[in-house]
């Protein structure tokens, strides 16, 4: 990217994970040029359209049906946060259940329902009234391993006495980003997921940021082998980085009537074509994955290097796929790191409940020399920051 001045910044924050195939990617823009030129439709409201129907069949086509995957498409809104909202409302509608479980240290969305079931107390305290219906369990080693994991929740959900209400849902992040870069092991996916089948509980994945390839494959629990009941998709699915959300649901659980959740925005059609053109280019076979894979190898060695050179600085490296983090643990040596590289022209941010995380997600597409170079100005800051 480039400032009004001509100054050069490389972008390893790829608008928060909406950006994965890169800025501007000219496949993408060719394509968004091509609809409009010849008059597509732009706003269209819900209703269906050549775009969408493309979409529809490319998702099956090159996502859906090579992971033997059955999924409704629902278009919720055009943002992340309408994706959960939907998807919170279509689970207590099914269940008749009102509570939702949620992770401690997760992020969800701004918006009422979401932030329910958001941790952070700071975006919490925004909402100005009190967030019910939802309870936060421990996240992955939250308790450091000192207690089995899911012991507690399924305790509270065995005890009639425990005073947790049946719960229509969990929603989880597979890897919590604005949360710190928590990742989640495998088999901690698929004990919670055996878990909500035990229980009758529908599981929620909030595939917002990490999906469309950010862990390395398509969808971010793939790793565990699970298959969630309801899938919330956002930020990288319009591919060029136009607004587009869809939350995905096995069919049974479509119980929608017509008009029930509707929204003026929901079938955003330049971004359903640029949607569709990404999963053709990207999607069809499994390089990208590869070079995500490849290419994260390279970062957490440079991380781990960087950890291990500062030691002193008490530094925890984190991550999967291309979502990295540097935890610090001084929160302030975080936002030193973070200045220091924008000043040398790299773009990273915080994360983490009091920012104390130094988050890097560039784009998939990132070609291996600006890869170095950005990994050498991020070593940089860091090293101006222990001083």
């Amino acid at each position: 990217m480039y400032d009004e001045n001509g100054r050069p910044y490389l972008d390893f924050f790829a608008g928060a994970g909406a950006l994965n195939y890169g800025h501007n990617h000219p496949e993408l823009k060719r394509a968004l040029l091509a609809y409009l030129e010849r008059d597509g439709v732009t706003h269209g409201l819900d209703m269906h359209t050549t775009a969408k129907r493309d979409l529809l069949a490319a998702l099956r086509e090159y996502v859906l049906a090579p992971r033997g995957l059955d999924y409704k498409v629902q278009f919720p809104g055009p943002t992340g946060t309408n994706a959960v909202e939907a998807a919170l409302k279509l689970a207590r509608k099914v269940t008749g259940r009102e509570s939702i479980i949620s992770f401690t240290h997760g992020f969800h969305g701004m918006t009422l329902g979401s932030l329910s079931v958001t941790g952070n107390a700071m975006k919490r305290g925004g909402a100005g009234i009190p967030l019910v219906h939802a309870t936060p369990m421990p996240f992955d080693n939250y308790l450091d391993g000192q207690v089995p994991d899911f012991l507690w929740f399924e305790r509270l959900l065995a005890d009639s006495g425990s005073g947790l209400n049946a719960p229509a849902a969990v929603i989880v992040e597979t890897v919590q980003g604005e949360g710190g870069i928590n990742v989640a092991r495998p088999e901690w996916l698929r004990s919670l997921a055996e878990l909500c089948k035990r229980h009758d509980i529908l599981l929620i994945v909030d595939d917002v940021q990490m999906g469309c390839g950010r862990t390395g494959p398509f969808f971010s629990f793939e790793v565990a082998g699970i298959e969630p009941d309801i899938v919330c998709l956002s930020k990288s699915i319009g591919g060029y980085g136009l607004p587009l959300a869809l939350v995905l649901l096995r069919p049974e659980l479509d119980v929608w009537s017509p008009g029930e959740h509707n929204g003026t925005f929901r079938g955003n059609n330049p971004a359903f074509v640029t949607a569709a053109r990404a999963l053709e280019l990207f999607w069809t076979d499994d390089l990208l994955p590869a070079q995500t894979a490849t290419k994260g190898e390279v970062v957490e060695s440079a991380l781990t290097a960087i950890a291990s050179k500062h030691a002193e600085l008490d530094i925890a490296v984190r991550g999967r796929g291309l979502a990295w983090g540097l935890a610090f643990a001084d929160a302030d040596v975080a936002a030193k790191v973070v200045t220091g590289a924008f000043d040398r022209g790299l773009l990273i941010e915080t994360a983490g409940a009091d920012g104390e995380v130094a988050k890097l997600m560039p784009a998939l597409t990132i070609g291996h020399d600006e890869l170095g170079e950005g990994l050498e100005i991020l070593t940089d800051a860091v090293a101006d920051a222990a001083h």
